[in-house]
């Protein structure tokens, strides 16, 4: 379970068996959960965030698009 960056509170990972899927990060805070795909930038799921907090997180997500995707491709790529 890669972590890739840390923001605040924020956990931003991905798991290290999903390869098989298109490129996208999951979100973590405390027991909430969202994920995230990251061409284009959506949130595919939640559990437990707020909407305003699931639009802070995905501003963060817009804003480190680049390094999420170079860590995904990366981590895939091997």
């Amino acid at each position: 379970m890669p972590t890739v960056l840390r923001i605040g509170a924020y956990r931003f990972f991905f798991y290290s068996n999903e390869s098989g899927e298109p490129a996208h990060i999951h979100v973590q805070r405390e027991s909430k959960l969202a994920k995230f795909w990251l061409k284009p930038v959506l949130m595919s799921s939640s559990v437990g965030f707020s909407s305003f907090e699931l639009r802070r997180i995905q501003k963060i997500v817009v804003q480190h698009k680049k390094e999420l995707l170079e860590a995904w491709d990366e981590y895939f790529r091997n």
